[in-house]
């Protein structure tokens, strides 16, 4: 009578704590990104991203999880493409209005680039828009103005500004900074802005904000 053959060890599950390949993740953001302008939400497929990547189905949802938490980490990364890690962070050296005039051509020229025009278009208009434009707030103009309202807070604490309710200065801040020229880009009266007048833009909107907000002066106090 012969022996049952052995059965073949199971192969151990990887570690929950093994590092993903950081390579595979920007290909992966690379083609969503790519794959979500072009073709929008609902007419994308995690198999078409990934084949777009060159990885797997299965690495794909190792990194992400899910289409949602992909198309809400494609736009964070967008962001962070174009506003870098040292944008919101109050520098000594700068002044404040050089700062904000920064921070001013940053957002813009973040907000008017055919990227982020064509995930705007593809959340206004895709099924389903409250879904998507929420994961869409959340992942992009939420974390902007989260930062935006600490360097802001971080300014108020030095002196160099006055402000009773951050969280509207900040809004009022990107608001008129998207001001017509974006509006015209995004109903496609105007192809690109004009270089000259997004500055000029950008000056005008910092100077009426200091106006409302720069700290008055101390008195100067009498011998």
């Amino acid at each position: 009578m012969t022996s049952a053959r052995p059965k073949p060890a199971a192969p151990k599950p990887a570690s929950p704590g093994r590092p993903k390949d950081l390579g595979k993740r920007a290909s992966i953001l690379d083609a969503a990104k790519r794959m979500f302008t072009a073709h929008g939400f609902e007419r994308v497929s995690m198999d078409q991203i990934a084949a777009e990547a060159g990885v797997s189905k299965l690495t794909v949802y190792s990194h992400f999880g899910d289409k949602e938490t992909l198309f809400s980490a494609a736009i964070s990364a967008k962001c962070e493409e174009q506003l870098s890690n040292g944008l919101f962070a109050v520098d000594p050296a700068s002044s404040l209005r050089e700062q904000l005039v920064g921070i001013g051509r940053a957002f813009l020229t973040l907000i008017n680039s055919e990227e982020a025009l064509a995930i705007h278009r593809v959340v206004t208009t895709q099924p389903p828009p409250a879904k998507l434009g929420q994961l869409f707030w959340e992942a992009g103009p939420r974390q902007v103005q989260v930062a935006f309202e600490a360097f802001l807070r971080e300014e108020i604490a030095t002196g160099a500004l006055e402000i009773p309710d951050v969280h509207r200065a900040a809004s009022q801040f990107l608001c008129m900074l998207k001001g017509e020229l974006h509006m015209l880009l995004l109903c496609g009266c105007i192809e690109e802005i004009d270089a000259t007048e997004a500055e000029a833009h950008v000056q005008a909107t910092v100077d009426m904000f200091l106006r409302a907000y720069r700290a008055a002066p101390a008195p100067t106090r009498k011998r």
